[in-house]
């Protein structure tokens, strides 16, 4: 855009004249030439144009030269605009100090010479140029920061939609941490964390107030022989419907938390009568009670309820839920399916079992645990075809104890592998011992009872590492499993048991048929050796159906290409139906009691002497 001049006079031949210098001056391209021949077209050309410059006559009809500068000087529009008087009078002193108190920026004598007014007018050209190039550059500020101010709304509003994203998906994380922090994810109860936090908080709310509370401890019947003949996921539908149901039996006010696996707890605050945690309880079980529906599988199971009052069962968080969980495996061993409070003699076997267990650990840090060992003997020829260990222990405050007295306990206490780990490497000792000694028969094996805890345990490790260590063969040693220990998980033990078998040691299934295993889970394992149970045994010659029983149990093991071993025989009545039967071994008090290992080498000694 190039610089305007405006040029005005009323004497068309002058104006043309000083057009005509403008015109064709060296540097005539730089600026455009706009003329007017009176004031007011000089003002209107102001209102359209922005001047440079403004060459004004100052002799002119209706509105001279000085009107005309000090109109176009008293707008804002063109306040700034520098205006050059041109007069034909050339010693007028006093229309020049008019002009210059008019706002003229000079002042010209017509005839105007052409190298003054190119000089001056190349003043006001460059001036102009550089408010061109200043406005210019303004408005491309003007621009420029426009558009940064939209790009930096624009990133602004980036930044805080990414802010508000942020914020909100910290919030949802801080919502899930305190989700997974506080709630059980599988069934969306409480967890041990909250319950204990929420317990606590009743504790003291309840003393303040006089208040009376009850805690429900529930524990689902047979949960674990329904998640592993079912699989694990029909067990979590299981508890989350069970989770449904409780939550649908209690009181709007109740708190329902799960501990974890099938133990859940139910807080009741503020109790009208401790009647009403029995009530509350008896809802609980009436519901559970109805038949579960797990996809095409309907299954029944049952709660068992301990309950444990505040104040009198405990006054902290810890003594209440011991309490509760005390009363509760109460229950289960009186009868599943049943509610018990808790009482001072259920406090009394839990310190017991503390007490158990530390004396269980005495026990084996002070070798407090022997061997007794049992005959074995083959029907057919009457020889000893082998012993089974039976631990005793030398209590020193309650005297000799049979496993059955304690082995319960150590399950209890968690023990079990420990002290299996003893009698095994017991066990291979005493075979060693015996080959060393020149026994009657050094061959024959030692059966040693395998507990749950040891089949999940490197029980294939731990017996190839103690055949090692005595130097004696793996047929020295045989194991015997309950059934019941067989079907709780069949995969695992027959994957275990096909190890161990592999190695040279024989297996037999201890007190068969009370257990429930099928035909084709026998076929399965790798087992050498049925011992019948007991129980059979008692009535043989007395009892049909025992007789039939056993019958069975041998025929079946024919067909299986197993041995038999009755178990428990105590007359000759017994031991001649056996025979009868076909039973390959038997064992029990009709030929020796559980001996020590010296009794037991000296009464095989004798006999074979006899």
């Amino acid at each position: 855009m190039k610089p305007k001049i405006l040029l005005v006079n009323d004497h068309p031949p002058s104006l043309l004249a000083l057009k005509a210098l403008l015109v064709n001056a060296p540097q005539a391209a730089e600026y455009e030439v706009i003329t007017a021949t009176s004031g007011a077209e000089a003002l209107r050309a102001v209102l359209d144009h922005h001047f440079a410059v403004i060459f004004l006559d100052v002799s002119m009809p209706g509105m001279d030269g000085f009107e005309t500068a000090q109109t176009i000087h008293s707008h804002p529009r063109s306040a700034s605009v520098p205006i050059i008087f041109i007069t034909a009078y050339y010693a007028d002193e006093m229309n020049r100090l008019r002009g210059y108190q008019h706002g003229a920026a000079d002042y010209l004598i017509s005839p105007v010479i052409p190298q003054i007014l190119y000089s001056k007018l190349a003043v006001f050209i460059e001036l102009a140029k550089k408010n061109l190039q200043l406005q210019y550059q303004k408005e491309e500020l003007a621009l420029m920061n426009r558009d940064l101010q939209v790009q930096q709304m624009r990133d602004l509003k980036r930044i805080n939609a990414a802010l508000e994203t942020e914020i909100l998906e910290r919030r949802q994380a801080e919502a899930r941490a305190h989700d997974l922090a506080t709630r059980d994810p599988l069934t969306g109860l409480m967890n041990r964390r909250s319950l204990t936090e929420r317990l606590e908080h009743a504790i003291a709310m309840a003393n303040r107030y006089g208040q009376r509370l009850a805690l429900l401890f529930l524990d689902l019947d047979r949960f674990k022989s329904i998640n592993d003949s079912l699989g694990h996921d029909a067990g979590d539908e299981l508890l989350r419907q069970v989770s449904e149901r409780i939550g649908g039996a209690v009181r709007e006010s109740d708190i329902v938390a799960r501990l974890g696996g099938d133990e859940f707890v139910v807080l009741m605050e503020a109790l009208p009568s401790y009647a009403a945690a029995a009530e509350v309880a008896r809802k609980i079980i009436a519901t559970i009670d109805v038949p579960f529906h797990l996809g095409s599988q309907t299954i029944k199971t049952s709660a068992s309820v301990g309950i444990s009052l505040f104040p009198q069962d405990g006054n902290t968080m810890q003594t209440l839920m011991r309490s509760a969980d005390l009363a509760m495996y109460h229950a289960k061993q009186e009868q599943r399916g049943t509610i018990q409070f808790f009482h001072e003699d259920l406090n009394a076997r839990m310190l017991e079992r503390c007490r158990m267990e530390q004396e269980l650990q005495q026990a084996l840090d002070n070798d407090e645990f022997e061997l007794y060992y049992q005959p074995k003997i083959e029907a057919r020829t009457g020889r000893v075809a082998g012993v089974e260990a039976l631990l005793r222990w030398h209590h020193p405050r309650l005297g000799l104890l049979s496993g059955g007295q304690f082995i319960p306990a150590a399950s209890e206490t968690g023990m079990l592998v420990s002290i299996g780990e003893w009698v095994i490497a017991a066990a291979c000792a005493q075979a060693r011992r015996w080959r060393d000694q020149g026994l009657p028969t050094p061959s024959i094996p030692i059966a040693v009872n395998v507990a749950i805890p040891q089949i999940y345990a490197d029980l294939p490790d731990i017996l190839h590492r103690e055949l090692r260590r005595q130097q004696v063969p793996p047929s020295s040693i045989q194991l015997e499993i309950t059934e019941s220990l067989v079907i709780t998980d069949t995969e695992k033990a027959t994957s275990v048991l096909r190890e161990i078998s592999e190695s040279g040691i024989t297996i037999a299934i201890d007190d068969f048929g009370t257990g429930y295993s099928s035909l084709s889970i026998l076929k399965t394992l790798p087992i050498d050796i049925l011992k019948i149970d007991q129980s059979f045994v008692r009535d043989l010659g007395k009892n049909p159906s025992d007789t039939a029983i056993v019958a069975a149990i041998v025929n079946m093991a024919r067909a299986l290409a197993l041995r038999v071993v009755a178990e428990g025989v105590e007359t000759r009545e017994q031991l001649a139906v056996l025979h009868d039967l076909g039973c390959d071994e038997h064992q029990g008090y009709y030929y020796s009691k559980p001996l020590p290992a010296g009794e037991l080498v000296q009464t095989l000694m004798q006999r074979s002497l006899a």
